[in-house]
């Protein structure tokens, strides 16, 4: 039965907004220097006639999302922003009423994959396909701020309404266990698997790019002169950092050997502590990993110790690339990344020996909280990972952390390639936008919603995007 607290969408406004980075940020076979956030409004009406208006923000990051050696990213950025345009005007039609999460799910099972098909036979000739990762990324901020209107609306943290007081269905109408597992989900919510209360100290995680300057040697004179860190030891003491996140090539064996062992040391000789090694989706054979872990292991059995998890070596798409990976993940937790569509993905990459996954509120906020209730169901480990978000794509990314109980804090490097971006949001929530003892601290962020104090936030948003015309 219908509750009062169910809510429809009444309204969508979509807006472009331009980021530039200070500095190029390297990974895998890409590299990004600028890029759009997309920032979403939603009006929403619950069936007692009241209203609000709820807000979301993911930056349209094509070298991720989107890799490709064949299309500039200027024709891929433009895709994915005329297919922001035609989502938005999707969510506006939506004829859905219910929680955000039975939005959102009905979205994406229903409505994205046909909207995604006809774009892409729309645009085979110029761009031929665009991938479901990237679709996700564009519906994302739609399904954010549906969540955070949800919130308002009711005048309510929107992680207080992941239950049944809430929710029309519980999470078996959403999930079916693996064939191991006789937990069918029944009588569970989502808040069964998150933390409460939450932690306000989150250890956040540094994002070395492959262009990144390891020491003053590399320098060459070149380097912005902003005020902020160039060199990495330089951002060690700046900000406490104890967790360095490595970018590798996936290609070049030697090159990520010793761009692990270099970054290593420098952490070690900073106090850093633990590493992670991340090859973007790059990696075409299982013992590309498991020789550079062997040779460290025997080489540099510290920094080999310090490698607390492995991130997504392999193509994303697991279904078109059904490689068993129990050899690596015997050797060190195997994380999935890109390859985290959703918890049917995740019960693959199980069967295919992967122990962890990587959550994004870039793939929305109701495929994340459905996939941490599949993987914590599951025994799987999990971290959240950064799309480098700035403003407000910061504040839900760090909540999602902030519940989901990750393996150590969260990747949070929009600091180091934009600070700058933020600094209306930061004048709110100085300790979300500066890492300060390894740490971010979330304490400024409490609801209603997701807690942006939006209205507080001095920063002149641009014309909304036309909703009936192509960016060209």
């Amino acid at each position: 039965m219908p509750k009062t607290t169910d809510i429809k969408i009444k309204s969508v406004t979509t807006y472009f907004l331009p980021v530039q980075t200070r500095i190029p940020y390297r990974f895998g076979t890409e590299q990004l220097d600028s890029v759009t956030c997309v920032r979403v409004r939603i009006d929403v009406e619950d069936q007692r006639g009241n209203t609000a208006c709820g807000w979301g923000e993911t930056p349209l990051s094509a070298p991720w999302a989107w890799p490709s050696p064949h299309l500039t990213y200027a024709i891929r950025e433009t895709a994915m922003k005329n297919f922001c345009l035609k989502i938005g005007r999707a969510w506006a039609d939506i004829n859905t009423t219910g929680h955000p999460i039975e939005i959102g799910h009905t979205f994406q099972e229903n409505i994205l994959p046909n909207l995604l098909s006809a774009f892409n036979t729309e645009q085979q000739n110029t761009t031929g396909d665009m991938p479901r990762l990237s679709a996700l990324v564009c519906t994302s901020a739609y399904d954010l701020a549906l969540h955070d209107a949800y919130g308002m609306l009711h005048n309510i943290d929107t992680y207080d309404t992941y239950n049944a007081d809430f929710m029309n269905a519980d999470l078996s109408h959403y999930l079916d266990p693996a064939e191991d597992i006789s937990d069918n989900f029944s009588g569970h919510y989502p808040e069964n698997y998150l933390i409460r209360p939450r932690p306000n100290r989150l250890p956040a995680w540094h994002a070395v790019g492959g262009n990144d300057l390891l020491d003053d040697s590399e320098r060459t004179g070149d380097e912005p002169d902003d005020g902020y860190p160039v060199v990495l030891p330089d951002w060690i003491q700046r900000d406490g950092i104890t967790c360095l996140k490595i970018k590798l090539t996936g290609q070049e064996p030697g090159w990520d050997y010793d761009r692990i062992v270099r970054i290593g040391q420098i952490g070690i000789e900073h106090n850093a502590m633990w590493l992670c090694t991340d090859f973007n989706c790059t990696v075409r054979e299982v013992d590309y990993v498991n020789d550079i872990l062997d040779r460290l292991l025997t080489d540099h059995p510290r920094i080999y110790q310090m490698i607390l998890y492995v991130e997504q070596p392999f193509a994303y798409e697991l279904s078109d690339n059904p490689l068993h990976v129990h050899s690596i993940s015997a050797r060190k937790p195997l994380f999935m990344d890109e390859s985290a569509h959703d918890w049917r993905v995740i019960c693959l990459g199980r069967q295919l020996g992967w122990t962890g996954v990587a959550l994004k509120t870039c793939k929305t906020q109701t495929g994340a909280l459905l996939s941490l209730c599949w993987a914590r169901a599951h025994g799987m480990t999990l971290m959240v990972q950064d799309l480098t978000n700035p403003m407000l794509a910061q504040i839900p990314h760090a909540l999602l952390t902030a519940h989901a109980g990750t393996v150590m804090g969260f990747e949070t490097n929009a600091m180091q390639f934009y600070p700058d971006a933020s600094l209306p949001e930061a004048a709110v929530h100085p300790g979300v936008y500066r890492r300060q003892n390894g740490h971010i601290d979330i304490a400024t962020v409490k609801g209603p919603g997701f807690g942006y104090k939006h209205d507080l936030i001095d920063r002149i948003l641009p014309e909304p995007a036309d909703q009936q015309s192509a960016i060209s």
